[in-house]
Protein backbone atom coordinates (compact mmCIF):
# COMPACT_ATOMS: atom_id res chain seq x y z
CA UNK A 1 0.00 0.00 0.00
CA UNK A 2 1.31 3.45 -0.69
CA UNK A 3 1.96 6.47 1.99
CA UNK A 4 0.04 9.77 1.35
CA UNK A 5 0.59 13.31 2.98
CA UNK A 6 -1.85 15.80 3.76
CA UNK A 7 -0.08 18.97 4.42
CA UNK A 8 -1.29 22.65 4.37
CA UNK A 9 -1.20 25.71 6.82
CA UNK A 10 -2.81 25.46 9.79
CA UNK A 11 -6.86 25.77 9.39
CA UNK A 12 -6.51 23.66 5.94
CA UNK A 13 -8.53 20.70 7.39
CA UNK A 14 -6.13 18.27 7.45
CA UNK A 15 -6.87 16.56 11.31
CA UNK A 16 -10.62 16.46 9.89
CA UNK A 17 -9.61 14.84 6.69
CA UNK A 18 -7.72 12.84 8.05
CA UNK A 19 -10.09 11.21 10.68
CA UNK A 20 -13.02 10.66 7.86
CA UNK A 21 -10.17 8.78 5.65
CA UNK A 22 -9.44 6.28 8.42
CA UNK A 23 -13.05 6.01 9.27
CA UNK A 24 -14.47 5.93 5.44
CA UNK A 25 -11.86 4.23 3.16
CA UNK A 26 -12.72 0.78 2.09
CA UNK A 27 -8.99 -0.45 2.89
CA UNK A 28 -6.77 -0.85 6.12
CA UNK A 29 -5.11 3.19 6.90
CA UNK A 30 -2.84 3.72 9.52
CA UNK A 31 -2.39 7.74 10.73
CA UNK A 32 0.80 9.20 11.85
CA UNK A 33 1.56 12.74 12.52
CA UNK A 34 4.38 13.46 11.17
CA UNK A 35 4.94 17.01 12.40
CA UNK A 36 7.09 18.17 15.15
CA UNK A 37 4.40 18.79 17.85
CA UNK A 38 5.52 15.94 20.02
CA UNK A 39 2.37 16.36 22.45
CA UNK A 40 0.23 16.08 18.89
CA UNK A 41 1.96 13.13 18.08
CA UNK A 42 0.34 9.53 18.18
CA UNK A 43 3.93 8.11 17.32
CA UNK A 44 6.90 9.08 19.50
CA UNK A 45 10.36 7.59 20.60
CA UNK A 46 9.66 6.03 23.96
CA UNK A 47 13.00 7.73 25.71
CA UNK A 48 10.37 10.64 24.63
CA UNK A 49 7.16 9.38 25.67
CA UNK A 50 8.92 8.69 29.28
CA UNK A 51 10.37 12.77 28.85
CA UNK A 52 6.48 13.65 28.14
CA UNK A 53 4.87 12.05 30.87
CA UNK A 54 7.40 13.38 33.18
CA UNK A 55 7.09 16.95 32.38
CA UNK A 56 3.28 16.48 33.01
CA UNK A 57 3.52 15.06 36.16
CA UNK A 58 5.21 18.24 36.93
CA UNK A 59 2.77 20.22 35.53
CA UNK A 60 4.51 21.41 33.02
CA UNK A 61 3.44 21.38 28.72
CA UNK A 62 6.12 21.28 26.11
CA UNK A 63 3.80 22.69 23.49
CA UNK A 64 5.70 23.21 20.47
CA UNK A 65 4.74 24.60 16.86
CA UNK A 66 6.34 24.55 13.71
CA UNK A 67 9.54 24.49 12.39
CA UNK A 68 11.12 27.89 13.11
CA UNK A 69 10.47 31.33 10.85
CA UNK A 70 13.69 31.31 9.00
CA UNK A 71 13.31 35.46 9.13
CA UNK A 72 13.54 35.19 12.24
CA UNK A 73 16.37 33.23 13.47
CA UNK A 74 18.95 34.50 15.99
CA UNK A 75 22.15 35.64 15.26
CA UNK A 76 25.01 33.44 16.40
CA UNK A 77 27.11 34.45 18.54
CA UNK A 78 30.37 35.74 17.18
CA UNK A 79 32.36 34.78 20.68
CA UNK A 80 34.24 31.62 20.32
CA UNK A 81 33.18 29.60 22.71
CA UNK A 82 29.75 30.93 23.23
CA UNK A 83 28.97 29.69 19.15
CA UNK A 84 30.11 26.68 20.63
CA UNK A 85 27.98 26.21 23.17
CA UNK A 86 24.47 27.40 20.65
CA UNK A 87 25.91 25.05 18.32
CA UNK A 88 25.95 22.26 20.97
CA UNK A 89 22.70 22.88 22.22
CA UNK A 90 21.58 23.06 18.54
CA UNK A 91 23.36 19.45 18.00
CA UNK A 92 21.40 17.98 20.61
CA UNK A 93 18.05 18.80 19.70
CA UNK A 94 18.71 17.73 16.29
CA UNK A 95 20.21 14.37 17.17
CA UNK A 96 16.69 13.81 18.98
CA UNK A 97 14.44 15.10 16.05
CA UNK A 98 16.32 12.78 14.03
CA UNK A 99 15.56 10.25 15.97
CA UNK A 100 12.09 11.12 16.02
CA UNK A 101 11.55 11.31 12.27
CA UNK A 102 13.58 8.16 11.36
CA UNK A 103 11.64 6.10 14.52
CA UNK A 104 8.78 7.43 12.43
CA UNK A 105 10.08 6.12 9.54
CA UNK A 106 10.23 2.45 10.86
CA UNK A 107 6.73 2.49 12.36
CA UNK A 108 5.51 3.45 8.62
CA UNK A 109 7.85 0.45 6.97
CA UNK A 110 5.94 -1.76 9.29
CA UNK A 111 2.60 -0.82 8.81
CA UNK A 112 3.22 -1.07 4.89
CA UNK A 113 4.43 -4.72 5.54
CA UNK A 114 1.17 -5.55 7.30
CA UNK A 115 -0.96 -4.49 4.22
CA UNK A 116 -2.23 -0.71 5.42
CA UNK A 117 -2.09 2.70 3.54
CA UNK A 118 -0.34 4.82 5.70
CA UNK A 119 -1.48 8.39 6.05
CA UNK A 120 0.43 11.44 7.62
CA UNK A 121 -0.69 14.60 8.77
CA UNK A 122 1.88 16.64 7.77
CA UNK A 123 5.23 15.45 6.88
CA UNK A 124 8.52 16.64 7.80
CA UNK A 125 10.21 16.97 4.54
CA UNK A 126 7.71 19.78 3.67
CA UNK A 127 7.25 21.61 6.68
CA UNK A 128 11.40 22.11 6.94
CA UNK A 129 11.97 22.62 3.23
CA UNK A 130 12.28 26.46 3.33
CA UNK A 131 13.50 26.33 7.11
CA UNK A 132 16.89 23.96 6.94
CA UNK A 133 16.70 22.68 3.40
CA UNK A 134 16.49 26.39 1.16
CA UNK A 135 16.32 28.69 4.15
CA UNK A 136 18.21 31.96 2.71
CA UNK A 137 19.16 32.62 6.56
CA UNK A 138 22.80 33.14 6.85
CA UNK A 139 23.02 32.35 10.61
CA UNK A 140 21.90 28.70 10.67
CA UNK A 141 23.52 26.74 12.46
CA UNK A 142 25.58 23.52 11.40
CA UNK A 143 23.12 21.30 12.76
CA UNK A 144 20.39 22.94 11.00
CA UNK A 145 22.16 22.61 7.80
CA UNK A 146 22.75 18.60 8.11
CA UNK A 147 19.30 18.40 9.12
CA UNK A 148 18.27 19.87 5.50
CA UNK A 149 20.78 17.67 3.56
CA UNK A 150 19.71 14.65 5.32
CA UNK A 151 16.11 15.19 4.29
CA UNK A 152 16.44 16.47 1.04
CA UNK A 153 18.24 13.31 0.06
CA UNK A 154 17.66 10.34 2.39
CA UNK A 155 14.40 11.08 3.66
CA UNK A 156 11.38 8.71 1.86
CA UNK A 157 8.64 11.05 0.32
CA UNK A 158 4.98 10.14 0.25
CA UNK A 159 3.66 8.15 -2.84
CA UNK A 160 0.78 10.70 -3.11
CA UNK A 161 0.78 14.19 -1.36
CA UNK A 162 -2.50 16.64 -1.44
CA UNK A 163 -2.44 20.08 -0.17
CA UNK A 164 -4.50 21.80 1.03
CA UNK A 165 -4.88 25.09 0.45
CA UNK A 166 -7.62 27.84 1.18
CA UNK A 167 -6.97 31.81 1.19
CA UNK A 168 -5.36 33.05 4.56
CA UNK A 169 -8.34 34.92 5.94
CA UNK A 170 -10.33 31.26 5.77
CA UNK A 171 -7.49 29.49 7.68
CA UNK A 172 -7.06 32.34 10.39
CA UNK A 173 -10.89 32.47 10.98
CA UNK A 174 -11.26 28.70 11.53
CA UNK A 175 -8.07 28.85 13.45
CA UNK A 176 -7.39 32.29 14.94
CA UNK A 177 -3.29 31.76 16.12
CA UNK A 178 -0.31 33.82 14.67
CA UNK A 179 -1.31 36.68 11.72
CA UNK A 180 -2.78 36.40 8.56
CA UNK A 181 0.59 37.69 7.33
CA UNK A 182 2.27 34.50 8.35
CA UNK A 183 -0.35 31.77 7.35
CA UNK A 184 -0.26 33.75 3.85
CA UNK A 185 3.45 33.26 3.84
CA UNK A 186 3.14 29.86 4.79
CA UNK A 187 0.57 28.84 2.53
CA UNK A 188 2.89 30.39 -0.49
CA UNK A 189 5.38 28.24 0.75
CA UNK A 190 3.62 24.85 0.03
CA UNK A 191 1.94 25.91 -3.00
CA UNK A 192 6.07 26.18 -3.78
CA UNK A 193 6.14 22.61 -3.40
CA UNK A 194 5.18 20.96 -6.14
CA UNK A 195 8.30 19.54 -7.43
CA UNK A 196 9.40 17.37 -4.21
CA UNK A 197 6.24 14.79 -4.79
CA UNK A 198 5.64 12.89 -8.12
CA UNK A 199 2.26 13.09 -6.82
CA UNK A 200 1.56 16.66 -5.82
CA UNK A 201 -2.53 17.19 -5.91
CA UNK A 202 -4.00 20.33 -4.80
CA UNK A 203 -7.62 20.31 -3.03
CA UNK A 204 -9.74 23.24 -2.21
CA UNK A 205 -10.28 23.37 1.18
CA UNK A 206 -12.92 26.09 1.10
CA UNK A 207 -14.93 23.59 -0.23
CA UNK A 208 -17.85 21.71 1.86
CA UNK A 209 -15.68 18.99 3.83
CA UNK A 210 -17.81 16.42 1.89
CA UNK A 211 -16.34 17.28 -1.45
CA UNK A 212 -13.00 17.71 -0.40
CA UNK A 213 -13.40 14.01 1.21
CA UNK A 214 -14.43 12.84 -2.45
CA UNK A 215 -11.80 14.52 -4.55
CA UNK A 216 -8.98 12.45 -1.30
CA UNK A 217 -10.34 9.22 -1.67
CA UNK A 218 -11.12 9.61 -5.42
CA UNK A 219 -6.95 10.51 -5.88
CA UNK A 220 -6.39 8.15 -3.52
CA UNK A 221 -8.32 5.28 -5.27
CA UNK A 222 -6.45 6.28 -8.45
CA UNK A 223 -2.89 5.72 -6.93
CA UNK A 224 -4.04 2.17 -5.31
CA UNK A 225 -5.60 1.32 -8.67
CA UNK A 226 -8.33 -0.19 -5.86
CA UNK A 227 -11.69 0.72 -4.90
CA UNK A 228 -11.51 2.21 -1.65
CA UNK A 229 -14.78 4.17 -1.32
CA UNK A 230 -16.57 3.12 1.42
Amino acid sequence: MPTVALIGPDGAGKTTLSQRLQRELGIPVKYIYMGVNLEASNVVLPTTRLMLAFKRARGKGLAMGGPPDPAKGKVLPKHPLKRVLVEAKSALRMVNQLGEEWYRQAVIRAYERQGNLVLFDRHFLFDYYFHDIKSSHTQRTLSSRAHGFLLNRFYPRPDLVLCLDAPAEVLFVRKPEGTIEALEQRRQEYLQLRHLAKNFVLVDATQPLEQVYRQAAAEIEALCQIPVLA
